[in-house]
């Protein structure tokens, strides 16, 4: 009840109904409010990839290239609201880099040991850097240590989780059978992610 009373008493100061007031609050989200909330958890995994050097321009970039159309203006709005705002590379390289340690439950399961004697047993992954007329691209594949042939990949202009789990889903899809399939990479930062390792766990696919 004092709750109540004291929303009166603001509604009152403010110069609105209380039943307006009421209104609004028990409003579902707008179709644009839900749009916002999507576009900021992109914008969020995109920031967290980049290491938080990613500003607006960037940002923008990247989001075009993936279909999104938001304006710029959006873009600035939705990270200031969130906090998120990027840093120059210089001062990012001068910032010590915490140690790369792999998630609590993976250990070296290859031990250097990368002789397979079946096919789909033993998969390793990795992500490379090609120089092109346009500028700078990463290349992820994933390769059957049987046949040495590649059997997944993607590639993007910067390195993050979605690309690394584009190739390995691709991988995945050309796979013949069910058995676990031992998946080797090194510590990088997209196959530590939260999402990399659900979606191995889910493919039975072992880190």
């Amino acid at each position: 009840m004092s709750q109540r009373v004291s929303c009166t008493h603001e509604c009152r100061c403010l110069k609105i109904s209380p039943s307006g007031f009421y209104g609004w609050e028990a409003r579902a989200p707008s179709a644009r409010e839900v749009d916002n909330a999507r576009l900021l958890t992109r914008i969020r995994e995109i920031h967290q990839d980049s290491g938080g050097i990613i500003g607006v321009p960037r940002m923008h970039e990247d989001l075009t290239i993936e279909g999104e159309t938001a304006s710029k203006n959006r873009i600035a709005r939705l990270m200031a609201a969130a906090g998120l705002q990027g840093w120059p590379r210089k001062k990012k390289r001068a910032q010590k880099k915490p140690p790369l340690l792999p998630p609590p439950d993976v250990r070296n399961l290859l031990e250097r040991n990368f002789t397979a004697l079946e096919p789909e047993t033993k998969w390793v992954t990795d992500i490379t850097e090609i120089k092109t007329g346009e500028g700078k691209l990463h290349l992820c594949v994933v390769i059957d240590l049987l046949s040495k042939l590649v059997v997944g990949w993607s590639m993007h202009h910067r390195q993050d989780r979605q690309m690394v789990l584009r190739a390995v889903e691709m991988a995945v899809w050309q796979r013949q059978g069910d058995g676990s399939v031992i998946l080797h990479s090194d510590r990088g930062s997209q196959f530590r992610s939260g999402d990399y390792q659900r979606f191995l766990k889910k493919q039975g696919l072992e880190c």
